[in-house]
């Protein structure tokens, strides 16, 4: 008998096939991490806007005529473009002034639901599509969930 050097068909494609699914599983887990560093790089950028505004405005009693134009032309924001989601998002005054809110659009169920189970130390509360301390349920499918990260 004759001996035969080289690999067959069938071996090359267990090797192949085994390394795309060591290949997809590292896209996974990489897009995993990107997107966990994303928001969580998103809450620090909003932990320190809201350490400024309290900082900027807490002498004056109150946070009435917060906004996003008032931060940056004093200062406490460099840029107006939101940390997350969609680029229409909003800093505004609660009725009372004694709060103010990061409102945050067009984000998806997944940061949604991201946000509405974090447990953010800094923040008051967490309003998930104008539903106060709402679950993760609350989030609706698609880009179309509104987040209000509630701060005093």
């Amino acid at each position: 008998m004759k001996a035969e050097y080289g690999r067959s068909l069938i071996e090359m494609l267990g090797v192949l096939t085994i390394g795309l699914i060591m290949t997809a599983a590292a896209y996974k887990t990489f897009a995993m991490l990107r997107t966990n560093q994303i928001r969580n790089f998103a809450l620090s950028e909003m932990e320190q806007i809201a350490r400024d505004t309290k900082t900027l405005l807490e002498t004056g009693g109150d946070y009435t005529g917060v906004s996003i134009d008032y931060l940056i032309k004093s200062g406490a924001m460099t840029k107006s473009s939101a940390p997350i989601g969609g680029e229409d998002w909003s800093i505004t005054a609660g009725i009372d002034g004694q709060t103010f809110a990061f409102n945050l659009t067009n984000i998806s169920n997944s940061d949604c639901s991201y946000f509405a189970t974090k447990r953010i130390s800094w923040a008051e509360s967490v309003v998930v599509n104008k539903i106060p301390n709402a679950g993760a349920e609350s989030c609706v499918s698609g880009q179309r969930n509104y987040i209000s990260i509630i701060v005093r």
